[in-house]
């Protein structure tokens, strides 16, 4: 990975997920891993910090499009990341109710509850 990736990917993902999570838990920074790498470089070193959309929108796009598509625990981890770059747990909310309906409502049901173990306050408004 190019130095210039490298922090860029570095940047984006400790907005995300914290100091230290561009490492990974096991400390693994992509290079022993040829899928991390991929994804720490070209994702989140190319992608994610394009001009044009502002990384709290990214993120809100992203946990959007993995809500639809089902997939439950890039879901889980990418709605923790949200809320570290502040798109609100209200917003949330509401992007869940509107995706019902264009995504379905079987999976807006399972993100729904998973959401519900992660927003804080989450159900109290039911």
């Amino acid at each position: 990975m190019t130095d210039d990736r490298q922090e860029k990917a570095r940047a984006i993902v400790e907005q995300l997920w914290g100091k230290g999570a561009a490492s990974g838990s096991d400390g693994n920074d992509g290079n022993d891993d040829p899928f991390r790498g991929v994804a720490l470089e070209h994702l989140f070193g190319e992608i994610w910090p394009r001009p044009g959309l502002a990384i709290r929108d990214r993120s809100l796009i992203t946990v959007a499009a993995l809500l639809v598509l089902g997939r439950e625990k890039q879901f889980a981890l990418h709605l923790r990341g949200a809320l570290n770059v502040g798109v609100t747990p209200e917003e949330i909310e509401e992007m869940m109710v509107h995706l019902a309906y264009y995504g379905g409502f079987p999976v807006s049901a399972s993100a729904r509850d998973i959401a519900h173990t992660i927003l804080p306050n989450a159900g109290d408004k039911n």
